[in-house]
């Protein structure tokens, strides 16, 4: 499984939401199956809908 907080812990040069997104999509290009949201991203631009965004992101993987 896989957390956003370890995403974000491990890509501390993310600057925008944005670029979260795209990491996102590697990681589930990668084979990830499962995402939880145990953090909320602190990125300025961080959408009130950041959940279904990354989400959808996650599950576009291909």
């Amino acid at each position: 499984m896989l957390y956003l907080s370890q995403v974000m812990i491990a890509n501390q040069d993310l600057e925008s939401f944005d670029d979260l997104k795209a990491i996102i999509r590697e990681f589930a290009a990668r084979g990830e199956m499962f995402l939880r949201f145990d953090v909320k991203p602190p990125f300025p631009d961080t959408p009130n809908d950041w959940e279904d965004q990354l989400e959808a992101a996650f599950s576009s993987r291909y």
